[in-house]
């Protein structure tokens, strides 16, 4: 397992405005890859990246859309909606506003109305965790906020940015609370660039909830879509020795859902799936169809905050990578330990015997 060691993020370094505000391309960061075998660190900028993969890889993506999910429900009180339950109610979260950023809101009552812009009302009807509630809203969401809610962002970002600024170019169903933001570097370049390396590409949904979790809380379930193309793509680059790398920990949880069911059912193929999924990747249920999954670190926010870092994400048997938004002229060195495992990763390296860890960088 992998963790930064004594790391702590200036302010100053912190990324607080996307690279198109400083006149550059998305894809124009940086990334650290460490081989963990070999103990090698390199620095790449990530338009690297179809020249690390190999042809035959199989690129997973995720599809979900950004909502703007944030909306003031009251003087200095905001609520940020996370997922639609089955039922028609969504869990959400009510913040307190400070300045520009908010901060969880311990107060609340089963049946509390909260009144909305435009005439809309959120009932409370439950807490479900500590600081997420199970809420009713008198309209249809979706809708709802698309008119009249926010984008989420982290307290470091100074300001709000046009809505692209919050969608990765895969993005086509609205539905994540909080941009799947593994994919954001990639541009319609790359994805050219990749096809012709002969790296196919596969798409899949899963809507992402707050991820601000608190250092006690579990990942809840999250409503997910694998088409039965992507499922039938990612059976055949493992047959044919190719890579399945996972972009983002979105895509990880809705493959390795896929592999715990076809697991149950005593074996064959990778089952096209849709639902929700309680599913968890941990060192006591690796994954099982994932090679490398690729994903911006939030380490550093979360040691900056006190939190303890979520174990990492390895695939089957290839490099893994993780990445972290910070500014400044290099990213932090990767530390290896056997104890304390470093956040969401993805892969790069064609040894498939090989792990790495990877930062994208201002």
């Amino acid at each position: 397992m992998t963790v930064l060691a004594g790391f702590e993020l200036p302010p100053a370094l912190e990324a607080s405005e996307p690279p198109e505000a400083r006149g550059i391309s998305r894809d124009a960061v940086r990334m650290l890859v460490s081989r963990r075998r070999t103990g090698e660190i390199s620095h790449h900028p990530f338009t690297d990246l179809p020249s690390l993969l190999l042809p035959g890889d199989l690129v997973v993506v995720n599809t979900s859309a950004t909502l703007p999910a944030a909306v003031r429900c009251g003087p200095g009180l905001v609520m940020h909606f996370s997922t639609a339950l089955p039922d028609g109610s969504w869990l959400a979260e009510l913040r307190a506003v400070r300045g520009h950023a908010t901060q969880p809101y311990p107060g609340g009552s089963p049946g509390q109305a909260l009144p909305l812009p435009g005439g809309a009302v959120a009932t409370l009807a439950e807490r479900v965790t500590g600081r997420l509630w199970r809420v009713r809203l008198s309209t249809a969401v979706v809708p709802y906020l698309l008119r009249h809610g926010s984008y989420i962002h982290y307290s470091y970002v100074a300001s709000d940015w046009p809505a692209e600024a919050y969608q990765t170019v895969f993005a086509t169903t609205p539905g994540s609370a909080e941009m799947p933001s593994a994919s954001r570097p990639f541009t319609a370049e790359m994805i050219a660039r990749l096809v012709v390396r002969g790296v196919t590409i596969a798409p899949l949904t899963l809507h992402t909830g707050v991820s601000s979790l608190e250092g006690d809380e579990q990942p809840y379930p999250e409503p997910y879509d694998i088409p039965p193309a992507t499922a039938r793509l990612v059976d055949a680059t493992r047959q044919a020795g190719g890579r399945v790398v996972a972009v983002g920990t979105t895509v990880v949880r809705a493959l390795e859902t896929a592999a715990a069911a076809r697991e149950h059912a005593a074996g064959g193929p990778l089952p096209a799936s849709a639902g929700w999924t309680h599913h968890l990747v941990t060192p006591q249920a690796p994954p099982r169809v994932v090679d490398a999954p690729l994903q911006p670190s939030l380490d550093a926010e979360r040691l900056r905050r006190g939190r303890p870092a979520p174990p990492v994400l390895r695939g089957r048997g290839g490099t893994v990578l993780s990445v972290a938004r910070v500014r400044g002229r290099a990213p932090a060195p990767a530390v290896k330990s056997d104890r304390t495992p470093a956040r969401e990763s993805g892969s790069l390296r064609p040894a498939r015997a090989r792990r790495a860890v990877a930062f994208y960088a201002r």
